[in-house]
């Protein structure tokens, strides 16, 4: 059983645009409410907007940095050990020509290259990947903000910064990158539920079933929101009732509920209705961890 006072849930969805952050920030604002400390860390690091909904006043901030090796070609010897021990294609090696070449954009910071060289010819620099901030509302919630520097290969190490910046002992609301790619399963290998965030349409069900593949295989517990119910057909329905999965909620397809999220505003204040339905959120989800 998980302990109620420490419980991560991870919203992530298949695909982009389902409504992944009107859940997370809603649910944040209707727990927060309810007088229950929680964080909400927006893992989407290439595109955060969480503040954009529910923000505070900043009092952190700082750099996600990696060490990349650079190699000194009037050291090298060519040896190639540095090429072979690279688990990761991120060291360009032509023997005959003497060429030698960091991929920056490939190292993952493992140090096997700096372990496999004799000859001293490889040091480090330090190359930043983004920030994380940190921003109180009051003294029992706080927002934890990934964003990952414009070009940045991968964001993965961003968002492992911002989930280590977690110290919040009741619950923490991870707002999850969209897709099944690494950011992803960075973000969601640290929770304890995920809520899968869906549309009734052949796109959301597609996308919904490889994220449920997915979180199989992680042997995750998860359960789906159906945002936009009414639009499309009933195939998403189906499929959750034939494979036992928890319907946790549906928001339904409605021009007002649009006009509030796209002026920034949150459902759960403007629809009192909905604040108890964002609790009634995490009660079933501390339910079904039992």
């Amino acid at each position: 059983m998980t302990d109620p006072l420490d419980i991560k849930i991870a919203v992530a969805s298949g695909k982009g645009g389902t409504g992944k952050t009107l859940v997370s920030t809603n649910l944040f604002w209707a727990v927060q409410n309810a007088g229950i400390p929680v964080t909400l860390v927006d893992c989407d690091s290439e595109e955060p907007n969480v503040a954009e909904f529910v923000s505070g006043e900043v009092f952190v901030k700082y750099p996600v940095t990696q060490n990349i090796p650079v190699i000194n070609t009037e050291s090298c010897e060519f040896c190639g050990k540095c090429f072979t021990y690279c688990n990761y294609n991120a060291i360009v090696f032509l023997p005959v020509n003497h060429f030698i070449q960091v991929v920056e954009d490939l190292c993952h910071e493992c140090g096997a290259c700096t372990v496999a060289c004799k000859f001293g010819a490889i040091s480090q620099k330090e190359k930043q990947l983004g920030t994380v901030q940190s921003m109180q509302t009051n003294s029992l919630t706080e927002i934890i903000e990934a964003r990952a520097d414009i070009g940045v290969y991968s964001p993965v190490p961003v968002i492992k910064k911002a989930i280590k910046e977690i110290n919040n002992r009741y619950l923490a609301i991870l707002d999850s990158p969209p897709g099944i790619s690494c950011p992803f399963i960075a973000t969601v290998e640290t929770a304890d539920f995920v809520v899968l965030v869906t549309e009734p349409t052949p796109f959301g069900l597609n996308d919904l079933k490889l994220s449920v593949e997915t979180l199989q295989h992680l042997n995750k517990k998860f359960g789906v929101i159906v945002n936009r119910a009414g639009l499309g057909n009933r195939d998403v329905y189906d499929y959750l009732q034939l494979n036992n999965i928890p319907l946790l909620m549906e928001i339904p397809f409605d021009r007002e509920i649009a006009r509030i999220y796209s002026e920034g505003l949150l459902l759960a204040e403007e629809k009192p209705a909905f604040r108890l339905q964002f609790i009634e959120l995490l009660k079933t989800i501390e339910n079904l961890l039992k």
